[in-house]
């Protein structure tokens, strides 16, 4: 009996366009690295040495294919001379702009996106990564999340998703964000990244011209990725997955795989071939949080034609148990 595939493999096979023999799985678990090293999550984030000693902690404790390796929303706006402010930890921190400026249009003087990718934090997220690749054995995938164009387009404008599309500098915002994410993602891979999750957060409803000019902002950063040998996946906000945007979305031909985020109050959707799927993060709340709809719904995607892989909507909470997150995974791959 042949051995089984690797997630390197797998990855492999899916850049071929193979459909993979079992889902890869991917669950987001980076902040609860903070509780793991009992550091602030602000401070958390600027030291490589606390995040690489947590994320290889988790490793030892998490049955994924895969290791997060940094995530965070605002990665590429600080880069780009943006400054973020912490309230405290439980509340997601602001973004401010050095200079005031009118809601709908670009801030001054920001860095251009070749400066960006060296600026900001996105030097620790390289150094942990390296440091990773150097001590994890070649079978674990190092993923990293950088920001979706609109996602980023929306915070250089402050606008929210219903807005975007209306605002002065959106064109620019768009080309700006498209660049600097390229850029980005470049010197993640170089690091050694594997994996890598275009977080497309805000997506305001497109029509099919928009979706198709939105789909050829993202070709840079996923051909970027996939010369790297390493597979890009564009995780998507869960009124993505039905209504307005679905139909758009599902026509275009993504070198990638789209992974739409699942509805914790509706069954799983159909999904075409080798799309992937994000579990809401109610699913890995501890107790009796979940309904029982959400649990049926994460059975059916072990039934269906299987993902190729499955991963969760965003970071998870850093009071997740761990053996939460393994069980969730069994319950599908036993299916």
């Amino acid at each position: 009996m042949p051995a089984p595939a690797s997630p390197r493999q797998l990855v492999q096979g899916i850049l071929q366009g193979t459909a993979p023999t079992r889902p890869l799985y991917l669950p987001i678990v980076f902040r609860h690295g903070a509780r793991v090293e009992n550091v602030p999550l602000p401070a958390f984030l600027t030291n490589p040495t606390k995040i690489s000693n947590a994320l290889r902690q988790i490793r030892g404790r998490l049955r994924a294919d895969g290791v997060a390796c940094y995530f965070d929303p605002l990665l590429e706006a600080e880069a780009l001379g943006g400054i973020v402010e912490w309230q405290t930890e439980e509340r997601p921190p602001s973004l401010r702009w050095p200079r005031p400026v009118a809601a709908g249009h670009l801030p001054d003087r920001l860095r251009t996106p070749e400066e960006a990718a060296k600026s900001g934090r996105v030097g620790v997220a390289v150094e942990v990564i390296r440091r990773l690749k150097s001590v994890l054995r070649d079978d674990c995938l190092l993923i990293a999340g950088i920001s979706g164009p609109f996602t980023l387009a929306a915070q250089l404008t402050q606008l929210e998703a219903d807005d975007l599309l209306r605002a002065p500098d959106i064109s620019s915002a768009l080309d700006l964000a498209s660049e600097t994410i390229s850029s980005v993602a470049k010197a993640l891979l170089e690091a050694g990244a594997g994996v890598i999750f275009i977080r497309e957060e805000v997506l305001p409803a497109l029509s099919a011209e928009g979706a198709s000019d939105w789909a050829s902002r993202l070709a840079t950063t996923i051909n970027i990725i996939r010369f790297y040998q390493a597979l890009p996946v564009l995780l998507l906000p869960r009124a993505s997955a039905a209504g307005a945007n679905r139909e758009a979305i599902e026509r275009q031909n993504w070198d990638c795989v789209v992974c739409p985020a699942l509805d914790a109050s509706t069954s799983a959707p159909q999904l075409p071939a080798g799309f992937g799927v994000a579990l809401p993060l109610e699913a890995f709340e501890p107790g009796d949080s979940g309904s029982a709809k959400l649990d049926d719904s994460i059975r059916q995607i072990g039934a269906r034609p299987r993902p190729a892989i499955v991963t969760t909507a965003g970071d998870v909470p850093a009071t997740v148990d761990m053996e939460r997150l393994n069980k969730v995974w069994e319950n599908i791959r036993l299916r």
